[in-house]
């Protein structure tokens, strides 16, 4: 990966902040669209969902999800050439009594602050998204296979 394409990757990862997430619910695809944080060691994002909606019981231990992290569509531009990373990995539920929740909740909050409220509720839960690879496209014929060494490159501080 090009020094370009990192500091492309990290714009894209870091700077947006929704993902378009697909899981696996009683063998039927299912897409919900969730806010997320990078975690510190950049190989996860940490997502929030209520247990009320679909997509999180897809959210399982082990389960895979694929999801889309894209840049904003411009009304002018070609909706083809909007760069994107489709990325890949397993689910990790964040229970409060998890080694890993007070350091995802932490970057969630740093995130999100308004999210302190429903971190406190009971349907809501923290679930950490391993990034085990992807694909980033940044134009047409400019695109990048992702491993988990490449996320493993991406600071949050």
């Amino acid at each position: 990966m090009t020094p370009e394409q990192r500091s492309r990757l990290a714009q894209l990862l870091l700077g947006e902040r929704l993902v378009a997430l697909g899981v696996v619910v009683e063998g039927a695809p299912v897409v919900g669209l969730l806010p997320y944080a990078v975690s510190e060691d950049g190989r996860s994002l940490v997502v929030q969902a209520s247990s009320l909606s679909r997509h999180s019981r897809g959210l399982v231990a082990g389960a895979p999800w694929s999801g889309i992290v894209r840049a904003t569509d411009e009304p002018d531009g070609d909706p083809l050439r909007v760069p994107r990373l489709q990325l890949e990995g397993g689910v990790e539920p964040l229970a409060g009594s998890h080694p890993e929740f007070a350091g995802a909740a932490k970057a969630f909050l740093r995130r999100f602050p308004q999210a302190a409220t429903t971190l406190k509720l009971s349907d809501f839960g923290l679930y950490k998204l391993e990034l085990r690879g992807g694909r980033m496209v940044l134009d047409f014929g400019e695109a990048i296979n992702l491993s988990r060494e490449h996320f493993g490159e991406i600071t949050t501080a």
